[in-house]
C-alpha cells in the first residue's frame, strides 16, 4: 500500500452478515486455523445479535477503496465490552490500520457505556500483543470461553 493510499483509511460500521464482513472473516478464520491447528485452540464464535446497535459494533477498515481489516466489539456486561474478530490482511499490515480499527472499536465501547475494554488473543500472535500493549493493554486472567484454554492471552484497559 502506497503512502496515498494510507493516508486515506476509512473505518465504517459495516452488518456482520455482509459478503465484505464474511469475507473478512473468513481469511481471519483461515489464519487463526494455520496458526492454531490445536483442537479447541480457536473460539471464532461472534453472532449477528451480539453486534447489533446499543450491542456492540462491527467495523470495516478500507484503504484506497480495498477493504484491508475489520474487527467487533460487543458488550458482555453493564460496564465491559469485549473486543473480538480484529484482523489486517496480511498486505496492509505495518501501515497503522491495526492501530486506527482499535482506537474506532474503542469509540464504540464508549458509546456502548463501557468502563472497560477486554479482549482474548493467541500467545502465538505476537504482532497483535504488541498492538494491543502499546495500546494500554494488561494481561488479566482468563475470562469467559477462555478460561482454561492454555493458548490464550486475555487482557483488559480501563477507558
Amino acid at each position: 500500500m502506497s503512502g496515498r493510499e494510507a493516508e486515506r483509511i476509512e473505518i465504517r460500521r459495516e452488518e456482520i452478515t455482509s459478503p465484505i464482513a464474511r469475507a473478512l472473516i473468513a481469511d481471519l478464520n483461515a489464519e487463526l486455523s494455520a496458526l492454531y491447528p490445536e483442537e479447541g485452540a480457536n473460539h471464532f464464535r461472534l453472532d449477528a445479535e451480539e453486534v447489533e446497535s446499543g450491542r456492540g459494533a462491527f467495523v470495516v477498515a478500507r484503504a484506497g477503496g480495498r477493504t484491508v481489516g475489520c474487527g467487533a466489539v460487543r458488550r458482555i456486561d453493564p460496564a465491559t465490552a469485549e473486543l473480538k474478530r480484529m484482523f489486517v490482511k496480511r498486505a496492509a499490515r505495518g501501515q497503522g490500520i491495526g492501530r486506527l480499527l482499535l482506537a474506532a472499536l474503542e469509540g464504540e465501547a464508549l458509546l456502548l457505556g463501557a468502563r472497560r475494554l477486554v479482549l482474548e488473543t493467541g500467545e502465538r500472535q505476537a504482532e497483535a500483543l504488541t498492538l494491543y500493549g502499546r495500546a494500554g493493554f494488561v494481561r488479566i486472567p482468563a475470562f469467559g470461553p477462555y478460561v482454561g484454554s492454555p493458548l490464550s492471552v486475555c487482557m483488559g484497559k480501563d477507558l
